[in-house]
């Protein structure tokens, strides 16, 4: 059984949901006291319900990480409550509905990059900054930045610069004893993927996969780092 640490931190992005609130919940489960950062409060309250957190160690913060400043406003309302961070798991995700790149408007463009790129990098910097040895940053991708499909060109290429970011990451703060990796799972059954004829949602993961997957890294020996943990479905949910 791992080691339980009740005085560790962690501060989760896109936590009323999906695979956010998968994580969370594993989380506490390890004694993780918890900074949840979503855009609804109801959904970040039934998160907070299903963890079974009291508020003293479950913080919620409404935020949008595409407003200007918002990874500022998040971090500095987290450190404040808990004067601390131990991890920090980068999950929030937004894209709009498949649009060919000629089509794609301006705004999602920059809402795309500034959710799932800008935002992470934002708060990994200040997370650094702040963790001791044996901290970690997860970063939470996708198979899209590898192979995706038409109409999601931009969500591909943050989804990709974020791989990236990690690597550079891992290489910059191994010095200090602070962990970067990133999970790169296919398909996963949430609401962020709509419906679909061809799609056949018993094949694909579950949010607790993913979950599953963060606490396997955060578990890892400390004399290594999983830099990279891709996670496919064994069954082609797109086979039908």
């Amino acid at each position: 059984m791992a080691e339980r640490h009740p005085e560790r931190v962690a501060l989760v992005t896109g936590a009323g949901r999906g695979i956010g609130r998968a994580i969370a919940i594993a989380l506490a489960k390890r004694s993780f006291s918890l900074c949840l950062a979503a855009r609804t409060r109801a959904e970040l309250e039934e998160t907070r319900r299903l963890s079974g957190l009291e508020p003293s160690r479950s913080l919620i913060v409404l935020i949008d990480l595409a407003e200007d400043g918002a990874p500022e406003v998040l971090f500095d309302a987290m450190f404040a409550h808990f004067a601390r961070i131990d991890l920090l798991v980068n999950n929030a995700g937004w894209a709009p509905p498949r649009t060919p790149l000629t089509r794609f408007k301006g705004a999602d463009e920059a809402r795309v990059l500034a959710v799932n790129l800008h935002a992470p990098i934002a708060l990994s910097r200040m997370a650094a900054a702040r963790m001791a040895p044996g901290g970690s940053i997860i970063n939470i991708a996708s198979t899209a930045a590898q192979a995706a499909p038409t109409g999601e060109a931009i969500y591909a290429a943050a989804k990709a610069g974020l791989i990236a970011f990690t690597r550079a990451c891992f290489k910059e703060f191994r010095a200090t004893g602070i962990r970067s990796s990133v999970i790169i799972p296919g398909l996963v059954d949430t609401a962020f993927i709509p419906d679909n004829k061809r799609l056949d949602r018993d094949a694909m993961l579950q949010p607790g996969d993913i979950a599953q997957a963060v606490i396997q890294t955060i578990d890892a020996p400390s004399h290594l780092c999983p830099v990279e943990i891709m996670l496919e479905p064994l069954r082609d949910p797109m086979s039908r």
